[in-house]
């Protein structure tokens, strides 16, 4: 899609900084990180969010979440991190394709939610 910001990203079109790419993935530093470890995971697939995710789309995004670890590791996040997809409106999804936040650091990110 020419006019996603992250179809983009995966073309080179718009430059990031990349931290891991291979034939199915792309995952590339936050411009604006909340942790010192945040880094953005996307298929190359344009898939808009979770709520249109179809059964073919399962594999990559199962070696998405096995490549998580890897990635948080080598960006010094070695004692843990989070993932977190923002989904829909509901969600706060920014960017309209799917992607993972990997954020983590020396520190605990803090508690997951507030509390209503």
């Amino acid at each position: 899609m020419s006019d996603c910001l992250f179809c983009r990203i995966v073309s080179g079109s718009i430059p990031s900084q990349k931290v891991y790419e291979d034939e199915e993935m792309l995952a590339f530093r936050d411009i604006h990180p909340a942790r010192p470890v945040h880094v953005l995971l996307i298929p190359k697939k344009h898939i808009t969010s979770l709520m249109s995710v179809a059964p073919e789309d399962a594999p990559v995004l199962g070696r998405m979440l096995a490549r998580a670890n890897e990635i948080a590791v080598a960006e010094g996040s070695p004692d843990g991190f989070r993932v977190i997809i923002n989904s829909g409106r509901v969600g706060q999804q920014e960017v309209p394709h799917l992607h993972i936040h990997i954020v983590g650091g020396p520190d605990p990110v803090g508690p997951m939610l507030k509390r209503i």
